[in-house]
């Protein structure tokens, strides 16, 4: 059976309903990411995600700007939510991760977002910014699976997510795509409020190469399963990229798929941090990606 498919299976068996039952419950005192805020999201409570149970989408639509793997001619269908369990001061979509933009949607209507995305000819679906709307996510993957949705789906996050949510999406995601931002909590706690992020997210990643393994293409050059991370280089090596390709390569895998990104500019609130007042140089970049090929890690864009 297509390895796209196994959310179907899921669907089948009654599991993913089981799962999405689970993660809802996890809402009466919200642990589905690693702040534990412990508020009662069922009842409108927000914790530091600033959000209540029903997902609040900012934009949904074909996206041709991912990577090269997940693009394809239709397009990957992108589903931006809003808000962030991070507060990256140099965040580049700062108008939908801190500013509540965007309009609340049920399971119901999520489910026809994906529907709709499938028809317009998307080549996946794309939850963008997922990790704090993981139960509507699974009842919405339920109710669109009943109803004949069958591409891929990816979970593109920022890094920082719970292991026990994401053992809610084994078999679910099949391309997980997260950022592995930091690796000094002191540089994540002073950027992104998140001083144990890299220990968060090194977990995370772990968990996610455990249920997709290294990335799989099929024949058109498209990604069908596995994982793809993202780094963004950052002036002064504010990132530690060198340990972060260290780690994918010596505690993930050595065929790692990953994105140099050098397309850093001060956004948002960077300008507070003297550092990141400026844009990262071609000698940075390409210092980045060597490091990354000397290990043998899968470089892509």
């Amino acid at each position: 059976m297509d390895i796209a498919l196994s959310y179907r299976q899921l669907h089948a068996s009654g599991q993913l309903a089981e799962r999405a039952e689970k993660a809802w419950a996890a809402l009466a005192s919200c642990h589905l990411c690693p702040r534990h805020c412990g508020v009662n999201r069922l009842e409108g409570q927000k914790g530091y995600c600033r959000s209540d149970a029903r997902a609040l989408v900012a934009s949904y639509s074909p996206h041709f700007g991912e990577e090269e793997v997940l693009v394809g001619q239709g397009g990957s269908g992108t589903i931006f939510f809003s808000n962030c369990n991070l507060r990256c001061i140099f965040c580049q979509n700062c108008d939908i991760s801190q500013a509540d933009a965007g309009e609340e949607v049920s399971s119901s209507e999520l489910a026809e977002i994906m529907l709709y995305l499938q028809k317009q000819g998307c080549v996946n679906i794309n939850f963008v910014s997922p990790s704090h709307f993981v139960a509507t996510i699974l009842e919405a993957v339920e109710l669109a699976a009943a109803r004949g949705l069958t591409i891929p789906l990816v979970y593109n996050s920022g890094g920082y997510d719970e292991v026990s949510a994401l053992r809610l999406l084994a078999g679910v995601v099949d391309i997980y795509l997260p950022d592995l931002k930091f690796v000094s909590p002191a540089v994540s706690r002073r950027l992104a409020d998140a001083k144990d992020y890299f220990a968060v997210a090194r977990k995370a990643i772990k968990e996610m190469h455990r249920q997709v393994g290294d990335l799989e293409v099929d024949g058109q050059g498209l990604a069908r399963r596995g994982l793809i991370v993202r780094h963004l280089v950052l002036p002064e090596d504010l990132a530690g990229t060198r340990a972060v390709v260290e780690f994918l390569a010596q505690e993930i895998s050595p065929h790692t798929a990953i994105n140099i990104m050098g397309q850093y500019y001060p956004a948002f609130q960077a300008r507070q941090e003297p550092a990141l007042r400026r844009r990262i140089t071609g000698t940075e970049l390409a210092q980045a990606r060597q490091w990354a090929l000397d290990l043998g890690l899968c470089l892509i864009d």
